[in-house]
């Protein structure tokens, strides 16, 4: 296994976690406790690892450090953020673990079929995809019949993760020096 493989899925990793962790905790000032919380922040770098990897070892590469990323992610998850006793928590790391593995697997494959276009193209529509697909997914399975507004929530997350997608774009190409395109 190579060195880039392995960093990238502990990135990937510590992003599930991280980001496992942060949505927990809403955004309490302007107003924004109803709509946004803080993991929408750092999801989104995900799938700058999983774009980067896609464009410099391909899809089937790109796929391992998600499945590994997805491993780690759920284990760190289980061990550092998950409350047993706690029925959201458990529900929090089963909707993480579902919209993670769909969303992450959909961008890897949006990503190959578009990696010929602009070099924006590719990350910039498989980001937005795959965020929209991986925040209704988490929030209607982790927060569904809760209490918990899920739905405002789940668009000021989504708002906030193509803003960060779009600003992804500057450290992609900026990376791309350094994970040369195959």
């Amino acid at each position: 296994m190579s060195k880039s493989l392995i960093l990238l899925s502990l990135l990937m990793g510590v992003i599930v976690l991280t980001s496992n962790y942060l949505v927990q905790f809403p955004v309490n000032y302007y107003g924004l406790s109803e709509i946004l919380t803080y993991g929408a922040f750092s999801y989104p770098i995900a799938f700058l690892i999983t774009d980067l990897a896609n464009r410099s070892y391909g899809k089937i590469t790109a796929r391992k450090i998600v499945y590994l990323g997805f491993i780690l992610g759920i284990v760190l998850t289980i061990f550092f953020s998950t409350d047993f006793a706690d029925f959201i928590s458990i529900r929090i790391a089963i909707g993480s673990a579902v919209a993670f593995l769909i969303a992450q697997l959909l961008d890897v494959q949006i990503f190959d079929n578009l990696r010929k276009k602009k070099w924006f193209i590719a990350p910039l529509t498989s980001s937005i995809i795959g965020s929209t697909v991986d925040t209704l997914l988490f929030f209607s399975i982790s927060f569904y019949g809760t209490g918990v507004p899920w739905f405002t929530l789940a668009l000021g997350d989504l708002t906030v993760k193509i803003l960060v997608a779009i600003i992804m774009l500057i450290p992609f190409r900026l990376l791309l020096k350094t994970f040369k395109p195959i």
